[in-house]
């Protein structure tokens, strides 16, 4: 395969999946998300694959999410939101291998989305975690909010969005967010070291697990698939708009002046 965005590589049966786009925080795009779910099938289903690494590539990001230069009320690609969100996070979750995010940097917006799905995830002690959405006229209304109640609790995952702060990888540790925080030259070695071991794991007996884990909030595509069109209407609307003005003019935005 191909890739534009992306870099696929298989160390020890264990496949890297990464997101190429450091000039851009390895936020997606629609040819980004398309090239992520292609690879994350192909390492899903090949048997000589027993465990899949999500990284971002450079030192400052592991994915900040949808790349706000292709957003002008819609994103660049296809999808509902012009942006096939609902067939990453599902790749993800569906793929019978787990999935283990590497974070390295900032995990914010959409990025923080997929580390909230992911199997585990291990970051480093740079590693920064957080949600955007309210502040820029977007918000993930559906595995990045109900599933995210489910990883670190309500109150946690309301503050997460409501307040839009930043934490270290010791804080997501703490709150359920990520499994184990590392010294950053100690980062792929803990995740190659973790990766093999579930290698050397029933392949079998984890696809069953994984699945058994997943049946308790699979209810929640429907959710997430409803609250994308949702979302496409929101991103119709001056309010969201708002947030990119304001981004793109280097102000603070005034939602309110558009809020009906």
């Amino acid at each position: 395969m191909e890739f534009e965005d992306i870099l696929y590589d298989v160390r020890n049966h264990v496949a890297w999946i990464t997101i190429n786009r450091p000039e851009k925080m390895n936020a997606f795009r629609g040819t980004t998300c398309d090239e992520l779910i292609r690879a994350l099938n192909k390492a899903g289903y090949d048997k000589s694959v027993g465990c899949i690494v999500l990284a971002g590539a450079g030192d400052k990001a592991f994915c900040t999410g949808g790349d706000q230069s292709a957003h002008d009320g819609n994103y660049d690609g296809r999808g509902t939101i012009g942006l096939p969100m609902e067939e990453l996070h599902d790749a993800i979750r569906n793929v019978p291998k787990p999935v283990i995010a590497r974070v390295q940097g900032y995990a914010i917006g959409g990025g923080n989305v997929l580390c909230t799905i992911c199997d585990l995830t291990i970051c480093s002690d740079k590693a920064i975690f957080g949600q955007v959405g309210p502040k820029m006229g977007s918000v993930d209304p559906g595995y990045g909010t109900a599933f995210l109640a489910r990883v670190v609790g309500e109150k946690k995952a309301r503050e997460i969005w409501y307040l839009n702060k930043r934490y270290s990888g010791e804080e997501a540790v703490a709150m359920g967010l990520a499994n184990i925080c590392v010294a950053p030259e100690q980062l792929d070695a803990t995740v190659q070291e973790w990766a093999e071991t579930i290698c050397e794991r029933s392949p079998t007996a984890i696809a069953i697990a994984k699945r058994s884990f997943n049946m308790d909030t699979a209810h929640q595509a429907g959710i997430a698939g409803m609250g994308m069109y949702a979302l496409k209407l929101y991103y119709d609307t001056d309010e969201s708009r708002e947030g990119v003005a304001a981004l793109k003019e280097k102000r603070k935005p005034d939602f309110r002046k558009h809020a009906k």
